[in-house]
């Protein structure tokens, strides 16, 4: 079938492959496949699953896909997620809510006969601020004395990362996306420092699991066979899961100023002028009521929260600040908002990674958004990163067909900061250029002035 795109990522799962069809979510299943779901709707597993938030809600399917017969060939289909993100997109405070689903999920699945096969990051996502498992064919029946396999998994994608955030203020996002499978205890190891191993958890986890992994690799000797004849009793599976939960629980980052990351409470705007800004993106999402919606330089969310509240089904917010985006997320908590606030970097965005450059999707493939905010954005990256203005409204415009763009003037204080470090080498940077590139691809709805300074946003409409 032409319409039928099988997800390339999906190729780690030997028990099914995910295809997508007039915009929903399939998976066929194998044999091993059949199997797994076959116990997961046993007893009521997958229902009860469901029902308390832990997986995507999954179920068979009548519909037929011209697919080569597979012995006791099953088909199911799962929600679709929104907006797909990333481990190196979250915060910290994203990264760790993660994991403590995947390990509140765990230890609910012992509970009741059950068990992960993997303890991998990219097996979360994210519904607004609310994580859910997806990969339904990670878990299967456990087998009596079986201990957890996928504990390094779990620590390199989950554990790692956070430990090192917390205790050494090190951002894991771009160590995680150099490395897709996380951050290596041996990394770990030679990062932390005396003081950080004398935890007792963090001794255990990080520091004897390291001179452990690296016997085991220097052992040619070892048994394999001996080793998984061992019974591990599932009072202890259970009690590493939970040592390694309040470990996660009681690590925190420290609280440092950066830059914006109290921008939506002071910054140049007088306040009515703050006022009107809120006004035009009320307004703006009043009339369109976007089922999707990307905030470019969100911050904390102040603007996303307004499109939510008037008429916008999802939105999903991109910032470079991490503290910024981990506020924008404790609040989309604290007010159940529908709002995914994620690490951006504008000027070098997620690219396809990963096995034949596709396994982990870019930016641009992943946006796919009916309407778009970007407020206070554009000369972060014309003047900030020197890049061209003319490529910077094409990168803003093929986001979504419809959106707000705010254009900052020379005159303003924020770019004569910049300038003053930098000199004016932005001749072609102005508001009569600004219009015209937009004008070629794009139809200017309405333009309205902001600030004294001379600040305008722009709503646009793709020709």
């Amino acid at each position: 079938m032409k319409d039928i795109e099988f997800e390339a990522g999906s190729f780690r799962d030997p028990a099914g492959k995910i295809f997508y069809h007039k915009n929903k979510v399939y998976r066929i299943l194998n044999e091993e496949g059949s199997k797994r779901f076959g116990f997961l709707e046993k007893n009521d597993l997958l229902k009860n699953l469901i029902n308390k938030k832990f997986v995507i809600p999954s179920n068979k399917t009548s519909q037929s896909f011209e697919f080569e017969k597979v012995a006791n060939q099953q088909i199911i289909e799962h929600d679709k997620i929104f907006y797909v993100s990333y481990p190196y997109e979250w915060s910290f405070q994203q990264l760790k809510d993660a994991a403590i689903h995947h390990l509140n999920l765990h230890l609910y699945l012992l509970e009741n006969n059950a068990t992960l096969i993997d303890g991998s990051a990219y097996n979360i996502q994210f519904i607004g601020h609310k994580p859910i498992f997806i990969d339904i064919l990670s878990i299967k029946e456990y087998e009596d004395g079986e201990y957890w396999k996928a504990h390094k998994q779990f620590c390199e994608n989950f554990l790692n990362p956070l430990i090192l955030k917390a205790k050494k203020n090190i951002d894991f996002n771009n160590w995680f996306k150099g490395n897709l499978e996380g951050v290596t205890t041996k990394d770990l190891n030679a990062t932390l420092s005396f003081l950080n191993k004398i935890s007792y958890n963090i001794f255990v986890q990080v520091v004897l699991l390291n001179y452990l992994e690296s016997k085991t690799i220097k052992d040619d000797n070892i048994d394999l066979n001996r080793v998984n004849k061992r019974k591990f009793p599932k009072k202890s599976y259970v009690s590493i899961l939970k040592n390694i939960k309040n470990l996660i629980n009681n690590l925190e980052i420290k609280k440092d100023k950066t830059l914006w990351s109290d921008y939506s409470k002071n910054n140049t705007y007088k306040d009515e002028e703050e006022n009107e800004k809120k006004k035009i993106v009320e307004e703006f999402s009043k009339k369109f009521k976007f089922k999707s919606l990307a905030d470019l330089g969100c911050n904390d969310g102040v603007y996303s929260e307004i499109c939510l509240k008037n008429g916008c089904d999802n939105v999903v917010g991109f910032d470079y600040d991490l503290n910024a985006i981990n506020n924008a997320f404790k609040l989309s908590k604290y007010k159940n908002l529908n709002f995914l606030p994620l690490y951006f970097d504008a000027s070098n965005p997620s690219s396809n990674l990963g096995w034949l450059q596709s396994e982990r999707k870019g930016f641009m493939e992943r946006a796919k958004f009916s309407g778009m905010l970007a407020l206070a954005f554009e000369h972060h990256l014309s003047i900030a990163k020197n890049i061209p203005l003319e490529q910077v409204i094409n990168f803003l415009t093929n986001i979504a067909p419809r959106g707000l763009i705010e254009f900052v003037p020379k005159n303003d204080d924020t770019i004569r900061k910049m300038l003053s470090l930098k000199g004016d080498i932005f001749k072609d940077y102005d508001e009569n250029n600004f219009r015209n590139i937009l004008s070629k691809t794009s139809k200017i709805e309405s333009e309205n002035i902001i600030s004294a300074s001379g600040r305008k946003i722009f709503e646009y409409s793709k020709i």
